[in-house]
């Protein structure tokens, strides 16, 4: 059974995901000591007891530990099913982070699975739900994995309440990837959004963006909407596009800013802003927060993948990590934290046999 310290690195949940999914994709028992560590309030929130539920649920897992607040976890894979699953998180905990916890197991199953998530599709510290689905998920496609991520109902923190549906089917490769280079860029997109308030406050951080942005990127454009939600909140995003060699183009970065009792919509659109223009003032050709979500699909790919972040964060490093306790993947970081760098992957040389771990 291999220990994992849960406060290693920056300490937080994402130790825990990716423990359950390479503990399902490995089939390697796993003992997580000191869960959440590094955190205020450590150990297993419902977000994370969620994860571990839904973890358990496709892998016929026999669990210890699996409690509120409990920072000692035994995880036991069983074998690895698809179907049909809903789970409920209870709180505005985020439904992103529950779906990327299953997400590539399921996708290296032998069939289809529909997973439903209700909880937070909109929280702080988490990605939201049009990250998911406008610069996530078209990545993932890009790697060969094939799903679809819908909406039925926006949850914004602390009421929660939302929920989204995932059809996840097999995929079959996973292709290697490489950007080393960005290229000109294309244009920037942007989604101003409200829930129960008025459509205005979505105009307000439109013209604070477009007052920021327009002069200097003229091919910016953001679209105004009301989500369908049983609580109130706000969403500013932005994604950017730059030009490849081939002259095809790829959304390189997504940053997005949600709203909050008593925070102007101005404060809101900042966010976003503050840092887009931190990544276009550096050379990286990926966001930091998809960096860290690119690895764990990337330790099972087909080739060699690199490719240069605009920021080297403690995220990253104790990502690699974690997956380096289960695997024989070589991942390489160049560069030192809170400033660019590179990220070279050599995956795993058991791929064939976990690709084909039904």
């Amino acid at each position: 059974m291999l220990q994992i310290d849960g406060s290693f690195g920056e300490g937080g949940g994402q130790v825990l995901r990716t423990s359950l999914a390479l503990s399902i994709l490995t089939g390697k028992p796993v003992h997580i000591e000191n869960v959440r560590g590094q955190r205020s309030k450590p150990g297993l929130h419902p977000q994370h007891l969620k994860a571990v539920d839904a973890a358990a649920a496709i892998s016929r897992a026999q669990v210890e530990g699996a409690a509120l607040h409990s920072t000692d976890l035994v995880f036991i894979p069983g074998e690895l099913r698809t179907g049909r699953y809903k789970f409920d998180i209870g709180t505005a905990g985020s439904t992103s982070l529950v779906l990327q916890t299953i997400f590539v197991p399921l996708s290296l199953a032998g069939s289809a699975s529909t997973v439903v998530i209700t909880g937070g599709t909109h929280v702080p510290k988490a990605p939201c739900y049009h990250y998911l689905v406008l610069h996530w998920l078209p990545f993932m496609q890009r790697l060969g994995f094939d799903a679809r991520i819908s909406i039925e109902e926006a949850g914004f923190y602390p009421q929660g309440g939302g929920r989204i549906t995932a059809t996840i089917r097999p995929a079959t490769s996973i292709s290697a990837l490489t950007m080393e280079e960005r290229g000109e860029l294309a244009f920037i997109n942007g989604l101003s959004a409200v829930a129960n308030l008025d459509l205005s406050i979505a105009d307000r951080q439109k013209r604070q963006v477009l007052g920021r942005l327009l002069k200097r990127y003229p091919s910016i454009r953001i679209k105004t909407t009301s989500l369908h939600s049983r609580s109130k909140g706000t969403l500013l995003l932005l994604c950017a596009a730059f030009h490849l060699p081939s002259a095809e183009t790829y959304s390189g970065c997504c940053y997005y800013g949600l709203g909050e009792r008593g925070k102007p919509a101005e404060r809101v659109a900042d966010e976003a802003v503050g840092e887009l223009e931190t990544f276009l003032a550096s050379d990286g050709v990926i966001d930091q927060y998809l960096a860290d979500q690119l690895l764990l699909p990337l330790a099972f790919a087909g080739g060699v993948s690199r490719f240069r972040t605009a920021c080297v964060t403690r995220h990253l490093v104790t990502n690699v990590w974690v997956i380096n306790a289960f695997t024989d993947t070589d991942m390489i970081i160049d560069g030192d934290i809170g400033v660019p760098g590179w990220v070279e992957i050599h995956p795993t040389s058991d791929v064939s046999n976990l690709l084909g771990r039904k």
